[in-house]
Formats: structure tokens, C-alpha cells, sequence
């Protein structure tokens, strides 16, 4: 090798070492795959084809053994069948460092963009429609074919994730493959291994393909679409978008997590838990120092007794945006410094943790303020089973997609294919909620009845006893068009964040002004009593959050205090009397939320935040005790 050459793999290492180590990709191909990207070489022509399989003639007759693996088929139906074979006359062998292949893409997306882009991206629809085998002859676009591709093309995605960048840079990118690549077909004991990996310099992803084994000409090129999964019950969830399966049988019983979970989670957070101190006492006068980085805070803390220092060593309150972690050091060397956060609280702000800790409170179907919610992750088999019983049942089985740690309804998807849903898994960690069919609508008199949501700011001031308060203000954010069960990716239909979203309409009323409205459109329903019940949900929440010691509960830090924005819907349910209800729906629990509003439209907001959680003085404050 030359010294330029050297160089060249050096760099290249440098950049993608790290994300083919992950993908193991042998370093016997490295080199090759370095010249390969830099000069775009696409010689998988020089040692594959593809080739069409004959299907069997219905009429023929079929043994026994020829059905089963008739059923077997990756793409059963009656689109064409393909496979890839090795065409090289000399084979393929796994030791030669030339044996490595780039798979271009042909359509690289995010999903909340994928009609707009087949409908209006020139020759897009045409090309997936015949990848996929959809009859398509139409010169122009139509949704009918548009929507047979969103439906087909979850046999055929991939996905990436960007590691760096903005929240919405990280969100899933999902991609097919070009004709040769999604032709590939699975196998439990599959010759070849595929990869995507991200070729900085051009700023584009490939597919890479190499060979597990020596191949002989006629060979056929497979690959395992469950790569990595090894349990069997696993791998036949993982496949079902190819291989059609029955899950009836599996029990969709969902009980808590075991201890060992909590345990994972809390040594993954690489939080260190306090050591038992005792409740800090503060003279009445005492003027505390707040060290904090949150703007808002600062430009909006105004009380008497509270004063900024950029000295975080002498700060009698520590208010801060990111995550604490080592709260032994603090409540060993300084158990009298105040936070604003509580060891564990990751229970309730992220969602599969708040799904696991909420069956306290409701047994393993989740109270009746938490949609119904599997973890993608640990319990596939169950929400599959749950999902095929709802189906057999005729059902209502909408469900939504949301990642375990996002917020803003980033990568959070609406879908009723089950072949989705299974393929969302491998993304990035998700729950599957229950998708609220019938919500409480409010009438915007420019649009007709919307869904709305409904965001409370609590303030947890300790766990034991448990003291709970809620700020007297919420906010509400509504949705752009009237609300219907059908084009589920439609944002302005079927979600309200539409502060983060350009060029949107972001419809604003206040809550004194929202309340009459509301009471007018729902005149058996006073808020008063609509609040209460939420109010009453709340409490459950926390009361079973702390149900137990940390790391099974939110532990209780004499010195910890917080706030959390607590995202709800109401919808309707029925009474064991059989009268029509209001139930609030718990959406999602946020950790240091966004107090923008809050602090433009009410300014003693932090005044009033500080005075409750670190003074005990709630006189004059816009709080009301919830428990």
C-alpha cells in the first residue's frame, strides 16, 4: 500500500472505525470499502443477479412440504418473488478483502414525510410501486397507489440515526434499498451480513454488503432480517412483517417490571442515590443564593429572598437544565444545598418507565388514566398478541408510536399496520400507546371540532410526606383541523405542538377564556368537576411513583424539590353506572419543561414557584394543593 493509501485508510478509519466495529464489519474489508466509497464503485453487477422465482400454479397439486415453505415465502402473495444469486463463475470467497459491495438506496426519507414526497418527487411512486410489486400505470400520482406503498413499504425499510445534531437531526431516517439490495431475501442461516453506514465525506449512507461464508456460483445472496435477535419467540415477532404469524396464544398480560429493571435503569443513568439526611432547616429571614443556567429563571426571579450567584459552590439552591447525577458527593459534602430535581424521576418523565411504575396503580392493564401501553423493547410478543385479539374482536386498534425520552412529538407516529409498528422497534426505543378513538373535542369556530391538549405545571415539594401542588394556570394547544380517524399522517389533524413547527398556525387561548367557551359547548360537564378529576389523577400518579424506595419509586431527598409539565387529553368513557364521562388521559410527564408562556403571560410565575417549593409560603401564590 502506498503512503497516500495509508493515509487515505487512516482517515477513513478515523471517521467510520467506530460505526463498523458496531456493525462488525471484518477489518479484512476495510481497505477495500475505503477505495470503494471514495471512487463510487458499484460492482455487485460483476458477481449477482437477480432472478425471478416461478410461482406454483394454484391448480397444481402441492405436497405438504412444498406448502409449508410456500408460507415461508419473505413475500407471499401475488406480486412476483425474486431472489439473489452469486453469478460469478468463480464464486465468492469470504477471504478475499475485495468481497465487500455498496447497496445505493432508492428512497431515503422521514416517515412524517413520506406521502408529500410520492406524490410529488417526479418518478418516486413509479419506482417503489414496481420495486414492491403494486400495479401502477397511471401517468400522475393517486392516493389510492400512494397509500399502497405506505402500507407495503414497511417489508422493505431500513433505518439510520444520525448521533449528532439537533432533536429533529436525530429523529429515525428510514430508507430502501435499490432494486438489487431489496431483493435480498431472509434466511435463519443467512450467507451474507448487511450494514448502512454514513459516508461522511459525501454526506450519503450505503448499504454494505459482505459475504459469512464461500459461495459457489447459483448460491443464493440471503440475509437475516432479525439479525441479533436469538430468542425464539422474539425473532418470530421480528419477522412477521414477511412471515405471517398467529400470536393469540401468548398471553398479553403485562405486570410490572421485576426489580432487576429498575436496577438497569438506574445504573444506565449513572445516577449515584443520596445518603439519609435530615430535613434541611433555614432561619425565616434567610435569603437564599440560587446558582442556575435557565434563562427563564433569570430573567424572571424577582422575589426578595432569592438572589443569583455564578458561584456554584456557595449556592444554597442548585436550578438546573441538565440532569443531576451524583447526589451521593452532594448529600454527603453539602446536604443543606437545595436542587430542583428528585433522584429517580426518570420514573414518571420517561414513558416506559411511567407505563411500568402507573400499573401501581391500575394492575397490568395501567389505570384508567394511562392508555393502554407496551414497551416495544420487552414486551412485543404481548402488544402483539393484544393487538390480534383487538383485530378478531373488531376493535378499535389505532395506536401511536413515541420514543421513550423525546418530547414535541418528535418521531411519533399514528398507524393501525401492525407490519409498522414491529418495524418502529427497530429505530430507536419506543412504547405503543392505545391511541385515544374518542377524544373530548373542542369547537374552533374556523375550523369545527379539534382535538386539544391540556399541559398542567405540579410541583412536587417532597415525597415523604408526599406534597403535591398544581400551578392555577394551564395552557392548551389545539389542533389545526377537525378531528376524524383516517389520514393519520396528517399533523395538523391528529397533534397540537404547533409552536415548534414552521409556518403553522398556532391557535392560543387562554385558560379564563377557554373554561366559559368549554362550559358553554359542554354544559352537563363544569370545569370545576372535569378539574378535580384530573387533579385526582395526578395524585394517583405520584402516589404511586413513590409507592416505593428508589430505585422502584422517586426517593425521597429531604433536600430535592421540582417542577413537571404533565401533558393530558380528556376522552370519553362510561361510568360503572353506565353515565357518559370525562377521563383524563395522562400523554406524558416533562422534565423541566418549557416555561416561556408561562413567564411572558403570568410574571410572578418563578416567584411563585420558588416561594412554594423552597419557602413552604404559598400565600398569595397561583397554587392549589393537590395532595
Amino acid at each position: 500500500m502506498s503512503a497516500d493509501s495509508e493515509e487515505d485508510l487512516a482517515a477513513f478509519v478515523a471517521l467510520h472505525g467506530a460505526a463498523l466495529r458496531s456493525s462488525r464489519v471484518p477489518e479484512c474489508y476495510w481497505e477495500s470499502l475505503c477505495r470503494k466509497l471514495r471512487g463510487e464503485v458499484f460492482d455487485a453487477g460483476d458477481y449477482f443477479g437477480i432472478m425471478q422465482v416461478e410461482e406454483v400454479d394454484e391448480e397444481e397439486e402441492v405436497d405438504e412440504e412444498m406448502e409449508e415453505e410456500l408460507k415461508k415465502k419473505p413475500n407471499p402473495g401475488s406480486e412476483p418473488s425474486f431472489k439473489v444469486i452469486v453469478t460469478n463463475e468463480n464464486g465468492l470467497q469470504a477471504s478475499n478483502p475485495n468481497s465487500i459491495f455498496l447497496i445505493d438506496h432508492a428512497w431515503t426519507y422521514r416517515v412524517e414525510q413520506a406521502r408529500q414526497q410520492l406524490l410529488h418527487i417526479p418518478g418516486l411512486l413509479h419506482r417503489m410501486a414496481s420495486l414492491m410489486g403494486i400495479d401502477f400505470h397511471g401517468e400522475l400520482p393517486d392516493e389510492g397507489s400512494v397509500e399502497q406503498v405506505l402500507q407495503e413499504m414497511w417489508k422493505y425499510n431500513q433505518t439510520y440515526q444520525l448521533s449528532q445534531g439537533t432533536a429533529e437531526e436525530k429523529v429515525p431516517v428510514w430508507y430502501i434499498m435499490d432494486e438489487f439490495g431489496s431483493r435480498i431475501q431472509h434466511s435463519d442461516q443467512p450467507s451474507f451480513a448487511t450494514a448502512p453506514l454514513f459516508y461522511m465525506p459525501q454526506q450519503i449512507a450505503y448499504t454494505l454488503l459482505w459475504p459469512l461464508r464461500d459461495l459457489e456460483t447459483g448460491d443464493e445472496v440471503t440475509r437475516d432480517y432479525a439479525y441479533g435477535e436469538t430468542d425464539h419467540l422474539i425473532r418470530k415477532c421480528v419477522l412477521l412483517p414477511w412471515v405471517p404469524a398467529d400470536m393469540l396464544d401468548v398471553n398479553c398480560f403485562t405486570p410490572e417490571p421485576s426489580d432487576e429493571y429498575y436496577q438497569a435503569i438506574l445504573a444506565e443513568n449513572k445516577e449515584k442515590l443520596p445518603v439519609t439526611i435530615s430535613p434541611p432547616v433555614y432561619g425565616k429571614d434567610k435569603v437564599f443564593k440560587v446558582f442556575t443556567d435557565i434563562q427563564q429563571v433569570l430573567h424572571s426571579l424577582t422575589h426578595p429572598r432569592f438572589v443569583f450567584t455564578d458561584n456554584e459552590g456557595e449556592a444554597d439552591i442548585l436550578y438546573n437544565f441538565s440532569h443531576f447525577k451524583d447526589y451521593r458527593k452532594l448529600s454527603e459534602e453539602r446536604p443543606e444545598v437545595m436542587l430542583n430535581q428528585f433522584p429517580c424521576e426518570n420514573l414518571v418523565t420517561v414513558k416506559d418507565c411511567l407505563a411500568s411504575i402507573s400499573r401501581r396503580a391500575g394492575g397490568p392493564d395501567g389505570p384508567r388514566w394511562l392508555p393502554r401501553t407496551f414497551n416495544l423493547q420487552t414486551e412485543l410478543p404481548q402488544f402483539i398478541s393484544y393487538f390480534q385479539q383487538r383485530d378478531r374482536r373488531g376493535e378499535d386498534n389505532h395506536w401511536i408510536c413515541k420514543p421513550w425520552n423525546l418530547a414535541r412529538s418528535l418521531d411519533t407516529h399514528i398507524t393501525n399496520n401492525l407490519k409498522n409498528i414491529i418495524r418502529h422497534r427497530e429505530s430507536s426505543p419506543k412504547v405503543v400507546c392505545k391511541y385515544i378513538e374518542d377524544p373530548v373535542l373542542f369547537r374552533r369556530e374556523d375550523v369545527g371540532l379539534v382535538k386539544f391538549d391540556i399541559r398542567y405545571v405540579v410541583l412536587l415539594r417532597s415525597v415523604n410526606p408526599l406534597t403535591l401542588y398544581a400551578y392555577d394556570v394551564f395552557w392548551l394547544r389545539f389542533s389545526n383541523r377537525a378531528f376524524s380517524l383516517d389520514d393519520l399522517d396528517d399533523y395538523e389533524k391528529h397533534f397540537t405542538v404547533m409552536n415548534y413547527a414552521p409556518g403553522v398556525t398556532l391557535k392560543q387561548v387562554h385558560c379564563e377564556e377557554f373554561i366559559p367557551l368549554f362550559e358553554k359547548q359542554y354544559p352537563e360537564y363544569p370545569w370545576v368537576t372535569v378539574q378535580a378529576n384530573i387533579f385526582k389523577t395526578f395524585a394517583e400518579l405520584f402516589q404511586a411513583a413513590s409507592a416505593k424506595a428508589a430505585p422502584f419509586g422517586i426517593c425521597d431527598y429531604p433536600s430535592s424539590r421540582a417542577i413537571y409539565a404533565i401533558d393530558l387529553m380528556l376522552k370519553w368513557d362510561t361510568s360503572r353506572d353506565g353515565k357518559r364521562t370525562m377521563q383524563p388521559q395522562i400523554l406524558e410527564v416533562n422534565f423541566n419543561p418549557d416555561c416561556d408562556r408561562a413567564c411572558k403571560y403570568h410574571p410572578t410565575f418563578f416567584n411563585d414557584v420558588f416561594s412554594t417549593l423552597f419557602l413552604d409560603e404559598t400565600d398569595g401564590c397561583h397554587v392549589t394543593c393537590v395532595v
